[in-house]
């Protein structure tokens, strides 16, 4: 059975997987004073931080428009796909994977398979990739799904950024706005439950939040449970992300970690300068 698989911008891909000729990635828009871009076709991390910090208006992002979803996935049962495996963005952060699991049963076209990651960046890529490669070898259907909730199943994340107004503002923390008054001389380290992004906890300072969070680290290494991938994802912050990645390194010696950074949709949701760090099975 021939399968794609359909993907947002919000994933971080290597260019071999981008460039794979069964991987179809949907942008998604951000709306910057009153002008939408297109993630990662009419601007990329690099010039959108830029645009951020000089912006007026409060940044937004959309969801990527129904109608030319639909037309990619006609256009994919015309070049003769059975089936299409949909990793998107978390749900408790865009509800766009929630309106194409309503929509999927009604799609004559081709055979879609919509999946929620309930995360986004490189562990949504890693999802991906696998995905790629277990349906590259014929692998069934079931199994690939198998697979890729026991990777979701496993995967942890822990934010810190700068400022949770962003977050605030954008109704992407839960329960935000009633934190953001204590949270004044406090540094908060957030993490995915279920998908949605809330405060795991509350630090003094900089410092000792990264201090924190490479000791959660650590102790998932020390617990020895199967084979992991760990990543360090920046927002325009890449010096910090490689200190982090020395300090792991020195810290837990053997570990793995693969430095990516979040794209201007992620970006506009956690403020420039956030710093995640995570793993996922592999």
């Amino acid at each position: 059975m021939k399968t794609a698989i359909v993907t947002d911008s919000t994933a971080f891909l290597s260019d071999e997987i981008k460039q794979h000729p069964d991987v179809y990635v949907v942008p998604i828009p951000v709306i910057l004073d009153g002008k939408i871009y297109n993630e990662g076709i009419d601007i990329d991390a690099n010039d959108y931080y830029t645009l951020l910090n000089n912006s007026k208006e409060f940044p937004t992002t959309s969801q990527p428009s129904i109608g030319e979803y639909l037309e990619i996935l006609n256009s994919l049962g015309e070049k003769g796909y059975d089936r299409v495996i949909c990793i998107h963005l978390s749900s408790g952060i865009s509800g766009f994977i929630n309106n194409l699991i309503s929509m999927a049963p009604g799609i004559e076209t081709i055979e879609v398979v919509p999946f929620d990651s309930k995360i986004t960046s490189m562990p949504m890529g890693h999802m991906v990739e696998v995905a790629l490669e277990m349906s590259q070898t014929n692998q069934p259907i079931d199994d690939i799904l198998e697979k890729l909730e026991y990777i979701r199943e496993g995967t942890r994340a822990f934010l810190i950024v700068d400022d949770l107004n962003n977050l605030v503002r954008g109704g992407r923390l839960r329960n935000g706005a009633a934190l953001i008054g204590s949270l004044l001389k406090i540094k908060p380290i957030l993490t995915f439950d279920d998908g949605d992004i809330v405060l795991s906890e509350k630090i003094r300072s900089s410092k000792k939040a990264f201090h924190r969070v490479e000791d959660i680290v650590a102790k998932h290494i020390k617990k020895g449970k199967g084979d992991y991938q760990y990543y360090l994802i920046h927002a325009n912050n890449e010096s910090v992300a490689l200190l982090e990645k020395a300090q792991l390194e020195e810290k837990i010696p053997g570990i793995e970690v693969e430095i990516g950074y979040f794209g201007p949709v992620i970006g506009t949701h956690l403020g420039e300068k956030a710093i995640g760090f995570a793993w996922a099975p592999k």
